[in-house]
């Protein structure tokens, strides 16, 4: 004899808003930023009076092998972890540390002035400053009383 399953639409239904609820948290939690590569960098992005800062966590990652580049308003940070060679020899027990490439890309909040960008490495955090271009930054007014 068959086995008979009595449809609950309730418990459909939650099913339904549950996967509903995950599709929507993961796209407005991306924003409007691209991922590539093997995992996330994590930025902090920041706006002072004359400046946008934007700090990245890359730990493992040396100098030379991170690419920075500006295009229009996006600003997107390229690089590579390496594996060891002795290493891959290796049988390993557990193994989390993430080498290969990676790529994430930001909106800029305004225009900036590539040229006069700075970019400084120290112990894993990537600190680019990118000075705003001149049209974007806040302009005083003096008033003539007569």
């Amino acid at each position: 004899m068959a086995n008979l399953t009595r449809l609950n639409p309730v418990h459909e239904m939650v099913g339904m808003r549950d996967e509903m609820d995950r599709i929507f948290e993961d796209f407005f939690s991306r924003g409007l930023i691209n991922y590539e590569g093997y995992g996330t960098i994590n930025l902090d992005m920041m706006q002072t009076e004359d400046d946008v800062v934007v700090k990245a966590s890359i730990p493992g990652v040396k100098a030379d092998d991170i690419n920075i580049s500006v295009s229009g308003d996006t600003l997107t940070i390229r690089g590579e972890m390496k594996m060891e060679e002795e290493t891959r020899k290796s049988d390993y027990h557990l193994h989390e540390i993430r080498q290969g490439t990676f790529a994430r890309s930001v909106l800029l909040p305004c225009p900036v002035v590539v040229d006069k960008a700075k970019a400084d490495f120290e112990n894993g955090i990537l600190k680019l400053t990118l000075p705003k271009a001149e049209e974007v930054k806040p302009k005083t007014i003096s008033i003539k009383a007569k």
